[in-house]
């Protein structure tokens, strides 16, 4: 059974979704690129949520944005279903699109940890050795000069997308919003402090992929392969899936957000005991999605203290 996880308005994620059994299906080419910054744009607009980062690799997808409204399973849920239902009809692809495993869903607790994760997420084709610079990506990406100013553009894509449905617009921006707790006026700040740990995480995968004596890919090879091909590199079971992130040396940070985890999870159990036993007024904590969403159970409206 999953651990129960608290859904909070205003919460700040970053995001990773795999494709099946990695393969290259979301390889970087014009029309995947235009479906994923449509159905993007679509569906935060639809749920209220502001994105801050992303970046979409051939066999994965990151993101980093705030749920405002704090609806991030139906987010997950609508935004997924138009990826997957377009790049099926775009490559022409059988069966599921989306690995089994669940979206990995990291809540960034601090502003280094933003600062990091944003960076992270900039710097995954260099780590993956795919350019030597993030700029260089030929994939949906932001730049570290958008951030908190830029803006995405596409048209409808022709794949799956119905034209008669009002639903969906001719054409869809996607904003690039700042995170939560940064004013215009340390906007440039803020932007510098990403653009430093993104040239440090660059110049550290760089090394790496000198280290193992590989070669980088260079973007134009990268558009070249086979989407139905899957990635041959080595990837370790992901035997750890952080539910948060509090950034480098912060370990105060990391005790209160552990801290406050555990009193959610708890008095979420508590009160599911309840529950299962017939008590129906019971009252869940703060942030429970599922129980309220599908059973119309009580949540109350003050959070737990770490």
């Amino acid at each position: 059974m999953s651990q129960p996880r608290e859904i909070a308005p205003g919460a700040t994620y970053l995001l990773t979704r795999r494709v099946l059994r990695r393969h290259f299906l979301l390889r970087p080419d014009v029309a995947i690129n235009q479906l994923l910054i449509y159905a993007l744009a679509v569906s935060a607009r639809r749920y209220g949520v502001e994105v801050h980062a992303l970046c979409a690799m051939s066999t994965h997808l990151h993101l980093v944005v705030t749920d405002v409204q704090g609806v991030l399973p139906r987010f997950l849920q609508f935004f997924h279903r138009l990826v997957a239902l377009g790049t099926k009809v775009l490559r022409k692809w059988e069966g599921p699109v989306w690995d089994h495993e669940a979206t990995s869903v990291v809540r960034l607790a601090t502003p280094a940890a933003v600062v990091e994760k944003m960076a992270y997420v900039l710097a995954n084709p260099v780590a993956a050795g795919l350019v030597r610079y993030a700029r260089e990506w030929p994939g949906v990406k932001v730049d570290v000069g958008e951030l908190g100013r830029g803006a995405l553009h596409a048209r409808r894509p022709s794949a799956y997308l119905d034209p008669e449905n009002p639903q969906w617009v001719e054409e869809a921006t996607l904003p690039l919003s700042l995170p939560p707790g940064i004013e215009q006026e340390s906007a440039e700040g803020f932007r510098q402090q990403v653009a430093a740990e993104l040239e440090r995480q660059e110049a550290q995968a760089r090394a790496e992929v000198e280290r193992r004596g590989l070669r980088v890919l260079g973007a134009e090879r990268v558009s070249k392969v086979s989407p139905y091909d899957r990635a041959k590199s080595s990837e370790g079971l992901r035997e750890r899936n952080p539910t948060f992130a509090v950034g480098h040396e912060q370990g105060e940070a990391w005790r209160t957000a552990a801290a406050a985890v555990r009193a959610f999870r708890a008095s979420y159990r508590a009160a599911l005991g309840r529950w299962c036993a017939g008590v129906r007024s019971v009252l869940f904590p703060a942030g429970t999605w599922w129980m309220r969403t599908f059973h119309g159970a009580s949540v109350t409206d003050v959070a737990l203290a770490a």
